[in-house]
């Protein structure tokens, strides 16, 4: 079932050779510059065109009324309310410990530099709502911006026609748990325009939601199209593509396990990445004959089956676990499951990954839902140089510089020096105006200084 990948015999840089899900996201953001254009000139209106054109909803509001997300808790089966109060519980006692402290540095006497740690004013929360619906998500993007202390929150997800065009139920109960009320059922690039430009009715030009400041959470390929359209007009977490999970395992791994694993994300999409780096043939030949057995029980074959035979997914054979090390390390997964001998120490080697899971007992869905981590993951290879979501995505370090005279004066040479050599002379000037031609200090031993502290040179 799975596409083999041959490395064995020598090293060569694989990345060429990897299967990986083909998006152009570009082409996709040419689709949905018209929605985005539409929603700035035009605000509910053009919102409540595309929902129209797209979902097959003619939609009078868009705003969740407070009353149905207090519905929706009410009404949660009880066994799913526990499971989310549990997610809640774990995702915060994680992300509690994530909050940085500000710093002060002295770095020379009466000269400081602190970097404060503050959080962004206004977050929107983008929660998928097509092939599966997401609460869990909910929680994973809540959950960090409160403990960074973001100000306001407001979630957007599509709306679904059996739910009267509000957001799916559960996705309103994990809001109720999390305590956020301001919620809209608004889904695709319309809706991530609308939390980076606000809308409002061209009538009275009255705000039906405000514009956010950073816009998080994953979505389909017109969400991500969305997004990077906007990034710059809002701040953006990342551009999620289709989820991903590798395996890299020796000939001690379950090929039960594995295979469970890898058709546990590749029911997410049928463009979902599952591909296993192994140097055993014969836990590849296992795992395939596993998953010939599992995928036609599971209630998503057949998008399973297209994943799973997909150009994205695969078999990599390697000569041995240091060249499959090197293998995930290029491949920067968005999940990576290690399931080997000393299972810790080939975990803690590997650089790039959006997230690691250890041993036979640490599956990818354990960190979906209640292993307290976060799974906003970077996705496409960009674990090579991007994070996953947590408090820091939600904080800006913003520097305070304080000098005292004496601070400033012992420093104003080497300024003015390089504002010399920079040909910016008006900012030497800034540091040399600063001090009297009384006291005869010139930072370049030159000729005093003329003026008085903090007013014009002669």
């Amino acid at each position: 079932m799975l596409n083999r990948i041959d490395l064995r015999g020598g090293w060569r840089d694989p990345r060429a050779l990897l299967p990986r899900a083909q998006l152009d996201v570009s082409v996709a953001v040419d689709k949905i510059r018209p929605i985005v254009e539409a929603v700035r000139e035009h605000g509910f209106a053009a919102i409540q065109d595309a929902t129209h054109r797209l979902d097959g909803l003619r939609l009078d509001r868009f705003r969740v009324p407070t009353e149905a997300i207090t519905r929706a808790e009410a009404t949660l089966e009880p066994e799913v309310r526990a499971a989310l109060v549990e997610c809640i519980d774990r995702a915060r006692r994680v992300h509690a410990d994530q909050r940085r402290v500000d710093l002060t540095t002295e770095v020379v006497p009466g000269g400081t530099v602190t970097e404060r740690w503050v959080p962004v004013d206004r977050v929107g929360l983008y929660v998928p709502g097509g092939l599966a619906m997401y609460p869990s998500t909910v929680v994973m993007n809540v959950v960090p911006a409160q403990a960074a202390g973001v100000r306001s929150l407001v979630v957007t997800s599509p709306p679904q026609a059996e739910n009267d065009g509000l957001p799916d139920a559960r996705v309103l109960a994990a809001c109720a748990l999390l305590g956020v009320d301001e919620v809209y059922g608004v889904g695709g690039a319309q809706a991530v325009a609308m939390l980076a430009y606000g809308a409002w009715t061209d009538a009275a030009q009255s705000a039906h939601c405000d514009p956010v400041d950073m816009i998080t959470g994953p979505g389909n390929i017109w969400v991500t199209a969305a997004k990077r359209l906007l990034r710059g007009v809002v701040g953006i977490d990342a551009e999620a593509g289709p989820t991903e999970i590798a395996v890299l395992a020796d000939d001690t791994a379950d090929p039960v396990h594995v295979a469970a694993d890898l058709i546990s994300q590749a029911e997410h999409d049928p463009l979902a990445a599952s591909v296993l780096v192994t140097p055993s043939v014969e836990l590849v030949e296992a795992v395939e004959r596993e998953l010939q057995r599992q995928v036609p029980e599971t209630k998503h074959a057949d998008r399973v089956g297209t994943a799973l035979t997909g150009p994205q997914s695969g078999a990599v054979l390697v000569d041995d676990l240091e060249t499959g090390l090197r293998v995930v390390d290029l491949y920067a997964a968005e999940h990576l499951e290690i399931q080997t001998r000393d299972a810790r120490q080939w975990a803690m080697r590997v650089r790039n990954a959006g997230a690691i899971f250890v041993g036979p007992y640490a599956p990818v869905s354990l960190g979906d839902y209640c292993a307290g981590s976060n799974h906003v993951l970077p996705t496409g290879g960009c674990a090579r140089h991007s994070s996953g979501l947590s408090v820091q995505s939600f904080l800006r370090g913003i520097h305070i510089v304080e000098y005292d005279e004496a601070a400033l004066r012992d420093t104003a040479r080497h300024v003015v020096t390089l504002a010399t050599v920079e040909d910016l002379p008006a900012h030497g000037q800034a540091v040399r105006v600063r001090f009297t031609s009384s006291d005869g200090f010139d930072p370049l031993g030159g000729p005093p200084v003329t003026g008085s502290p903090g007013g014009p040179s002669a």
